[in-house]
């Protein structure tokens, strides 16, 4: 079954096709690596994807919603609903515990709380770093709440941005087996990364040049 179905998605800022003719389907449980060099769509690709942006042409289904023709706030709706982001840069608030920038996400969807928060943080082997503040963790540490926080409303696809770019090589491989275990657990995932070995572990990657997709690298066994 799919979960997301591009067609023939084109993006265009004034005179600069930031994406042309991108047609693209991801199966539920699917793991799909983007890559491509700077100025190739990427990024583009993402927000679209995950509601941040509309398409300038095409049409977009995810889960069911052509996401294509929603509004601003319907936009919003879905991404919180249907989505969870992981960005390079982890955007959580300084101020807050690791455990209460889990439940901010819980605030946004439903009601917060915090026995879901904790088992959220336990997926990512965060639980005696509950009660720290962003500023008493390791760079790995913040990503990996950012992913609690991304799995706590039981996202239908879970979008990450660079997870790895400002990891080293040690936590980079803690994240990657943590996307390995969601993955073997079912959930749908899509990663925009510069890495080749990131995208190893990837059952397809979809390599972008000049907003269109140059070719499609498929792994056997994944």
């Amino acid at each position: 079954m799919d979960l997301l179905e591009l067609t023939d998605i084109s993006k265009v800022y004034g005179t600069l096709k930031a994406l042309q003719n991108i047609n693209l389907t991801v199966r539920q449980g699917e793991w799909l690596a983007i890559m491509g060099p700077s100025g190739s769509g990427k990024t583009t690709m993402m927000n679209i994807i995950g509601c941040m942006d509309k398409p300038s042409g095409g049409q977009v289904i995810l889960d069911g919603v052509n996401i294509s023709r929603e509004s601003a706030r319907g936009l919003t709706t879905i991404r919180r609903d249907k989505i969870g982001l992981i960005f390079q840069q982890f955007h959580l608030v300084n101020y807050l515990t690791a455990l209460e920038n889990v439940m901010v996400a819980q605030y946004y969807h439903s009601m917060p709380d915090e026995r879901e928060a904790m088992e959220a943080l336990d997926r990512v082997g965060l639980t005696d770093r509950a009660k720290h503040l962003p500023s008493q963790l390791s760079g790995g540490e913040q990503q990996r709440v950012c992913i609690a926080r991304a799995l706590i409303n039981y996202p239908a696809l879970i979008l990450a941005d660079e997870p790895t770019g400002n990891l080293d090589e040690a936590n980079e491989q803690i994240v990657i087996d943590i996307f390995k275990r969601l993955h073997a657990e079912g959930s749908t995932i899509i990663v925009v990364t510069h890495d080749p070995e990131v995208a190893e572990d990837a059952e397809r990657t979809v390599v972008l040049e000049h907003g269109r997709i140059a070719r499609v690298v498929e792994r056997e066994g994944k």
